[in-house]
Protein backbone atom coordinates (compact mmCIF):
# COMPACT_ATOMS: atom_id res chain seq x y z
CA UNK A 1 0.00 0.00 0.00
CA UNK A 2 1.32 3.44 -0.88
CA UNK A 3 2.44 5.95 1.76
CA UNK A 4 0.02 8.44 0.21
CA UNK A 5 -2.99 6.82 1.86
CA UNK A 6 -4.28 7.63 5.30
CA UNK A 7 -6.01 5.14 7.59
CA UNK A 8 -8.83 4.78 10.08
CA UNK A 9 -9.27 2.02 12.64
CA UNK A 10 -12.80 1.01 13.64
CA UNK A 11 -14.11 -1.01 16.55
CA UNK A 12 -17.30 -3.05 16.52
CA UNK A 13 -18.94 -3.46 19.91
CA UNK A 14 -21.60 -5.84 21.19
CA UNK A 15 -25.05 -4.22 21.54
CA UNK A 16 -24.94 -3.49 25.28
CA UNK A 17 -21.41 -2.16 25.15
CA UNK A 18 -22.09 -0.02 22.08
CA UNK A 19 -24.80 1.83 23.99
CA UNK A 20 -22.46 2.28 26.96
CA UNK A 21 -19.70 3.58 24.69
CA UNK A 22 -22.06 6.06 23.02
CA UNK A 23 -23.11 7.46 26.42
CA UNK A 24 -19.81 7.24 28.32
CA UNK A 25 -16.68 6.01 26.54
CA UNK A 26 -14.78 6.01 29.86
CA UNK A 27 -17.22 3.60 31.55
CA UNK A 28 -15.41 0.84 33.52
CA UNK A 29 -17.65 -1.74 31.80
CA UNK A 30 -15.49 -1.22 28.70
CA UNK A 31 -12.54 -2.74 30.59
CA UNK A 32 -9.15 -1.43 29.41
CA UNK A 33 -10.44 0.16 26.20
CA UNK A 34 -10.46 3.72 27.64
CA UNK A 35 -6.81 3.31 28.72
CA UNK A 36 -5.72 2.27 25.23
CA UNK A 37 -7.63 5.15 23.68
CA UNK A 38 -6.08 7.64 26.09
CA UNK A 39 -2.58 6.29 25.39
CA UNK A 40 -3.05 7.06 21.68
CA UNK A 41 -5.00 10.32 22.27
CA UNK A 42 -7.93 8.69 20.53
CA UNK A 43 -11.66 9.25 20.73
CA UNK A 44 -14.50 7.07 19.44
CA UNK A 45 -17.33 8.25 17.21
CA UNK A 46 -20.29 5.96 16.66
CA UNK A 47 -20.82 5.62 12.89
CA UNK A 48 -24.57 6.07 13.30
CA UNK A 49 -24.01 9.29 15.23
CA UNK A 50 -21.56 10.53 12.58
CA UNK A 51 -24.13 9.82 9.85
CA UNK A 52 -26.92 11.47 11.84
CA UNK A 53 -24.72 14.53 12.45
CA UNK A 54 -24.01 14.77 8.70
CA UNK A 55 -27.73 14.61 7.89
CA UNK A 56 -28.58 17.22 10.53
CA UNK A 57 -25.85 19.55 9.28
CA UNK A 58 -26.99 19.11 5.66
CA UNK A 59 -30.57 19.87 6.59
CA UNK A 60 -29.53 22.96 8.55
CA UNK A 61 -27.16 24.27 5.86
CA UNK A 62 -29.01 23.17 2.72
CA UNK A 63 -28.61 19.72 1.21
CA UNK A 64 -27.19 21.00 -2.09
CA UNK A 65 -23.72 21.20 -0.58
CA UNK A 66 -23.88 17.64 0.77
CA UNK A 67 -23.50 15.12 -2.05
CA UNK A 68 -23.97 12.08 0.23
CA UNK A 69 -27.08 13.43 1.94
CA UNK A 70 -29.66 11.15 0.28
CA UNK A 71 -27.53 8.02 0.73
CA UNK A 72 -26.69 8.87 4.35
CA UNK A 73 -30.29 9.69 5.25
CA UNK A 74 -31.50 6.43 3.66
CA UNK A 75 -28.81 4.54 5.59
CA UNK A 76 -29.81 5.86 9.01
CA UNK A 77 -33.50 5.31 8.30
CA UNK A 78 -33.00 1.65 7.32
CA UNK A 79 -33.49 -0.47 10.50
CA UNK A 80 -30.93 -3.11 9.50
CA UNK A 81 -28.25 -0.59 8.56
CA UNK A 82 -29.11 1.51 11.60
CA UNK A 83 -28.46 -1.46 13.91
CA UNK A 84 -25.18 -2.21 12.13
CA UNK A 85 -23.90 1.36 12.41
CA UNK A 86 -24.85 1.65 16.10
CA UNK A 87 -22.18 -0.98 16.82
CA UNK A 88 -19.44 0.54 14.66
CA UNK A 89 -17.09 3.17 16.08
CA UNK A 90 -14.55 5.15 14.09
CA UNK A 91 -11.43 5.96 16.07
CA UNK A 92 -10.09 9.50 15.73
CA UNK A 93 -6.48 10.12 16.73
CA UNK A 94 -5.79 13.63 18.05
CA UNK A 95 -9.09 14.76 16.55
CA UNK A 96 -8.27 13.43 13.07
CA UNK A 97 -10.61 11.02 11.28
CA UNK A 98 -7.73 9.57 9.23
CA UNK A 99 -4.07 9.27 10.13
CA UNK A 100 -0.73 7.79 9.15
CA UNK A 101 -0.05 4.10 8.73
CA UNK A 102 2.33 4.22 11.70
CA UNK A 103 -0.36 5.66 13.97
CA UNK A 104 -2.93 3.11 12.74
CA UNK A 105 -0.43 0.25 13.23
CA UNK A 106 0.32 1.29 16.81
CA UNK A 107 -3.33 1.76 17.74
CA UNK A 108 -4.37 -1.51 16.14
CA UNK A 109 -1.55 -3.41 17.89
CA UNK A 110 -2.76 -2.19 21.29
CA UNK A 111 -6.42 -2.85 20.50
CA UNK A 112 -6.09 -6.32 18.95
CA UNK A 113 -5.74 -8.10 22.37
CA UNK A 114 -9.00 -6.46 23.51
CA UNK A 115 -11.08 -8.12 20.78
CA UNK A 116 -12.78 -10.69 22.98
CA UNK A 117 -16.08 -11.34 21.20
CA UNK A 118 -17.91 -10.14 24.31
CA UNK A 119 -17.32 -6.39 24.43
CA UNK A 120 -15.31 -5.80 21.27
CA UNK A 121 -16.45 -8.16 18.55
CA UNK A 122 -14.22 -7.00 15.73
CA UNK A 123 -11.57 -4.53 14.63
CA UNK A 124 -11.06 -3.23 11.10
CA UNK A 125 -8.81 -0.85 9.22
CA UNK A 126 -9.88 1.35 6.33
CA UNK A 127 -7.81 3.51 4.03
CA UNK A 128 -8.41 6.53 1.84
CA UNK A 129 -7.59 4.71 -1.41
CA UNK A 130 -10.70 5.32 -3.56
CA UNK A 131 -10.34 1.84 -5.07
CA UNK A 132 -11.06 0.34 -1.64
CA UNK A 133 -14.06 2.51 -0.81
CA UNK A 134 -17.40 1.64 -2.35
CA UNK A 135 -19.36 4.51 -3.80
CA UNK A 136 -23.04 5.14 -3.04
CA UNK A 137 -25.43 3.64 -5.59
CA UNK A 138 -25.92 5.79 -8.69
CA UNK A 139 -29.51 6.72 -7.76
CA UNK A 140 -28.21 8.44 -4.61
CA UNK A 141 -25.63 10.58 -6.39
CA UNK A 142 -26.40 14.08 -7.55
CA UNK A 143 -27.13 14.53 -11.22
Amino acid sequence: MSDQWQYQVRLYLADDFAEIARRNPDDPALASLPEVLEKHRTTMKCQFDAFADYVAEAEAQGIDGYPLYAWTKATIEDPVKRAKHFKSFALHIKGREVYSKEEADALEADLRPLVDGVRITRLSRHDTNPAHNPQPPEHFRKA
